[in-house]
């Protein structure tokens, strides 16, 4: 159900990417020595130019001019490439030398990369689910850096009021409420492990009743607004959550697998540069909440700001550029 999964894919993935953009990734340029804060000492290091791509979802527009501005603000040579499509148009791109990193989300990638489930399935664990996505991505010439807190996965979200009235903090918080509360989500919600089949198995959750809504779409929403339903299943990015004051309840048992963000850059990058590139993305990494995440998501999507600023104003407000 996550959003990723539901876009259509392409067969163009070539010729969509070598037509968005000029650039290889394969010169380099010249700058100071620098520092995540963005200020540089004279000695003259290269850089190796860098391509940065991202799918077609203002998210990972976001997550990409993250990526960009703290490299250029570091001395490296940025072409962006975003909007290129689905999965299935820019994993083939980073593989092929065609884009040099994109954001992206630990569970997913891995079932994608690795469908037959041979080197590993994707857990509840970031950290393992992290290690076995390298595992898949070492026959690519692929790394994964740092996983953030950050994840655009299946989420459990209630109103701000009834969180206040029921003490509502995490999902394990509704054990001795559930018996009297209405579940909205998706049709297929009650048959699946990671919605209400799951919060039965994992929580011991029952409720009164499920009404079916959408994929964590506008009717469920709108459904919570009107309380015709308790608790509803949004994505855990949703500007929503934040526009709406929803409380996103914290899965505090684990059962949602880890589709935590993460950079992913050619290792022949990795390999022209000395460190800094790999130190600058995980730093993104450690800053970046569930909270702050959804914030940026709420002022792209619901404020109609430019993404480029939003990127902007958060990086300076972390202290990771000037």
């Amino acid at each position: 159900m996550k959003r990723g999964n539901k876009l259509i894919g392409a067969l163009v993935a070539v010729a969509v990417v070598a037509s968005a953009c000029g650039g290889t990734g394969s010169g380099g340029s010249t700058a100071g020595t620098a520092t995540a804060t963005g200020t540089a000492t004279p000695t003259a290091v290269t850089r190796p130019d860098v391509i940065v791509g991202s799918t077609n979802f203002y998210e990972q527009i976001t997550l990409g001019e993250l990526y960009s501005q703290i490299l250029e603000a570091n001395g490296y040579k940025v072409t962006r490439k975003f909007n290129l499509g689905n999965r299935e148009i820019v994993e083939p791109a980073i593989e092929s030398g065609q884009i040099d990193v994109d954001a992206e989300y630990l569970a997913t990638l891995l079932a994608f990369v690795d469908k037959d489930g041979k080197i590993g399935k994707p857990t509840t664990d970031k950290k393992e689910t992290a290690a076995t996505l390298q595992k898949a991505l070492e026959a690519k010439q692929l790394t994964v850096l740092d996983p953030a807190d950050a994840t655009d996965q299946n989420g459990f979200v209630v109103t701000k009021e009834t969180a206040s009235a029921k003490s509502l903090k995490k999902i394990s918080d509704l054990a001795p409420v559930a018996s009297g509360m209405i579940l909205g989500g998706p049709a297929e919600c009650p048959q699946r492990p990671f919605c209400a089949l799951g919060l039965k198995n994992v929580y011991g959750l029952t409720f009164k009743d499920f009404k079916p809504l959408d994929a964590g779409g506008p009717l469920t929403v709108a459904a919570l607004e009107g309380k015709q339903i308790d608790v509803g299943l949004l994505f855990t990015s949703d500007p929503s959550i934040v526009a709406k004051s929803f409380v996103l309840l914290d899965d505090d048992k684990h059962l949602q697998l880890a589709d935590n963000i993460a950079p992913v850059v050619r290792n022949a990058v990795l390999q022209k540069d000395d460190g800094t590139l790999k130190r600058l993305l995980n730093s993104i990494s450690a800053k970046l909440s569930q909270a702050e995440l959804n914030g940026m998501n709420k002022q792209v999507a619901v404020d109609k700001m430019d993404g480029k600023a939003v990127a902007t104003a958060w990086l300076k407000k972390q202290g990771l550029i000037k």
